[in-house]
């Protein structure tokens, strides 16, 4: 058998992700906050790139918005239309001419205008009545909060008075976490320090009668302790509770009844004692600021009948291209030098940033336009009429591919006249009907169902999860038992045992 070689000649056809294409399915998914990081870093390489001033127009005003409800399938991009159900064309101009005019002008955050109303601040009698010409930000005449352990720092030069005392407490005010418990272990402390685990020890029990009460807490049940000793309420009976709040959070009175020693009133006086306490002593002084979420997309009734769909106008990153810059700048360049080169670049790119966002900007609306149209009972009537809708049914509708709707739902908000909800709260399983031919349920809507059926029951009349069924059954769902029990479990809903002992433990304190 000889080898032979031989030359062919085959074409074929692959796709390519090019940089750009890359960095526009990025554009796509990513949130408000990583946009605007990601154009500030642009911004920063390329010179022709600017961020308009807000002057205050709205998502309609820039064409982003102001589609009514009941949008059909059809959509024309290329003419900026979409046509609803009676064949009228609903015009949408998303910047045409993005290479430069104000067209591709995106609205951003509104700028502070600080020194706007300068009478007001006569209105303050510790400062002067300050004239036009004058800034003032009030936050410089404001004390700054005070953190956790700048708090326990200004309480142990009073507690502790050797200096070798005041360091190692310093060490584990470090070591607290945000709930003011000291999670780190005390002999590793110890070794690091140089000293003993049972020095650590002293000094730690001298701290934990510091203020708020509770704090180095190495446990829940240590933490309850703490305050629970500071009132002088712990006794033997007390101190045996704390100690057992597993079955405390298992509503398992009966053993607690047994292991304290107490009988069913003395044993609610110390139930009702244990929920004045606090479990997270040092939440009260946590600086940090919860994350404030934009939306996205605003729904709101239209005056017309619908839903009027647009983007939030504060999230629209408004980005341009100085066409202006780059002529006057290009003109002192020669055409083959590494100056114009890099302007040419700067350009292209500049002008590829501002499509990019100009199209994220039209598929977010494009998937958000056809999930009201989809989950308009939803916005009517509430969670009950949520229907069952899945990634691909959009795609279809909006012709796209499911993974750009995909990635259009991540991390995108919309505010509803129901609430704000991501994007992806439409998108759920469907579950069948009980009867035949009937239509099927959205699951959000089933744990919903579940969530009210359980919260309406009685004391007496706590419904386990066949009773669910059953229920559920007569209102058309047909659900399993096990699926039942599952999302209760996910909805962080105790057993029917659990609640039966829990409510029960409640009427007996209302009775008191």
């Amino acid at each position: 058998m000889g080898l032979t070689a031989s030359l062919f000649l085959r074409q074929t056809q692959s796709l390519v992700m090019t940089p750009q294409l890359m960095q526009s399915i990025q554009l796509l998914q990513m949130t408000h906050f990583e946009l605007n990081q990601f154009i500030a870093q642009e911004i920063e390489k390329n010179p022709l790139l600017e961020i308009s001033p807000s002057d205050g127009e709205t998502g309609a005003e820039l064409g982003y918005g102001d589609t009514t409800d009941h949008i059909a399938v059809e959509a024309d991009v290329d003419a900026g239309a979409w046509r609803d159900e009676q064949g009228i064309v609903i015009t949408e101009t998303f910047g045409e001419g993005l290479d430069g005019g104000t067209e591709n002008v995106f609205p951003d955050d509104k700028p502070e205008r600080r020194g706007d109303a300068p009478e007001l601040m006569g209105q303050w009698k510790s400062m002067p009545a300050g004239d036009a010409g004058e800034d003032y930000d009030l936050n410089d005449f404001i004390a700054s909060e005070v953190g956790l352990r700048e708090h326990i720092s200004q309480q142990i030069p009073l507690l502790l008075k050797q200096s070798q005392d005041r360091l190692i407490a310093q060490q584990l005010n470090e070591e607290l976490d945000d709930a003011g418990y000291l999670q780190a272990d005390l002999g590793e402390i110890a070794a690091r320090l140089g000293i003993t685990t049972q020095y650590a020890e002293q000094i730690l029990v001298r701290l934990q009668t510091l203020d708020p009460p509770g704090i180095f807490a190495r446990s829940l049940g240590e933490c309850l302790a703490i305050q629970l000793k500071q009132r002088d309420r712990l006794d033997p009976a007390m101190d045996t509770l704390v100690r057992h709040l597993d079955l405390l959070a298992k509503r398992d009175f009966a053993n607690l009844r047994k292991l304290c020693g107490v009988d069913d009133e003395d044993l609610i006086d110390m139930l009702a004692e244990i929920r004045q306490l606090n479990p997270k002593p040092g939440a009260d002084f946590a600086t940090q600021v919860a994350d404030v979420i934009s939306p996205d997309i605003v729904v709101r009734p239209a005056n017309i009948g619908g839903w009027a769909v647009e983007l939030n106008p504060e999230t629209l990153p408004r980005v341009l291209v100085n066409q202006t810059y780059f002529q006057q700048v290009s003109k002192n360049c020669p055409k083959n030098s590494g100056d114009y080169a890099f302007l040419s670049d700067c350009l292209q790119n500049g002008n590829w940033l501002t499509r990019s966002l100009d199209q994220r900007a039209k598929t977010i609306m494009k998937v958000a336009t056809e999930i009201v149209r989809q989950q308009d009972a939803f916005l009517m009537h509430g969670v009950d009429h949520l229907r069952p809708l899945n990634l691909k049914t959009v795609a279809e509708a909006i012709k796209m591919h499911e993974s750009t709707v995909s990635r259009v739902t991540s991390n995108k908000y919309m505010l509803t006249p129901r609430g704000m909800f991501e994007l992806k709260y439409f998108f759920t399983v469907s579950i069948g009907s009980a009867d035949e031919g009937g239509d099927s349920h959205s699951a959000e809507a089933v744990r919903h169902k579940i969530k009210m059926l359980i919260t309406q029951e009685a004391a007496d009349a706590v419904l386990s999860d066949d009773d669910i069924v059953t229920s559920l059954k007569q209102a058309g769902v047909d659900l399993a038992r096990r699926t039942v029990a599952k999302y209760r479990e996910a909805m962080n809903i105790p057993s029917s045992v659990q609640r039966r002992r829990e409510k029960r433990a409640a009427a007996r304190v209302a009775t008191l």
